[in-house]
């Protein structure tokens, strides 16, 4: 990667509807070739797809909660994940260092919705214990950037 593909990547995290003649005016380079370097970016994986990003408190999903899930003995990350796939308020789930075996974010529609998806959570038979933080806003979020900070 060069200093023009961090470019198109930024340009592609400011807003990925953007069209490739709008980038390539930006960046400097013609619609065509900016879409053999998105194309690249796309098959080395630098670049995983396009999505929308949407507000989940307006589909119902505004309660949320960081969970650390202590295992019973030596839990492998895999069965971590399996148990944790059939959980539909699991967002994204994480191992970590330190006592605890895992993160996990959680949303729900409300705090009895969250209250269930943690029993059903704790219920897992690898789980011994969990530390639940319910989140009361969220102050800052960013996309990653396309460059890191030096």
């Amino acid at each position: 990667m060069d200093t023009i593909d961090h470019r198109i990547i930024s340009c592609l995290v400011a807003n990925a509807r953007s069209s490739y003649a709008e980038i390539g005016s930006s960046v400097g380079l013609s619609a065509p070739a900016v879409k053999r370097r998105v194309d690249k970016l796309l098959d080395t994986g630098v670049l995983r797809g396009f999505t929308a990003v949407v507000d989940p408190e307006a589909l119902g999903w505004g309660t949320e909660a960081f969970v650390e899930v202590h295992g019973q003995g030596n839990v492998t990350p895999g069965k971590i994940r399996a148990g944790l796939e059939s959980l539909p308020e699991v967002v994204a789930a994480y191992t970590v260092s330190g006592s605890a075996d895992a993160i996990v974010h959680l949303r729900a529609g409300d705090i009895h919705h969250l209250e269930t998806a943690l029993e059903r959570l704790r219920a897992l038979d690898f789980v011994d214990r969990t530390v639940s933080t319910v989140i009361l806003s969220t102050l800052l979020e960013r996309p990653p950037a396309p460059e890191p900070p030096r």
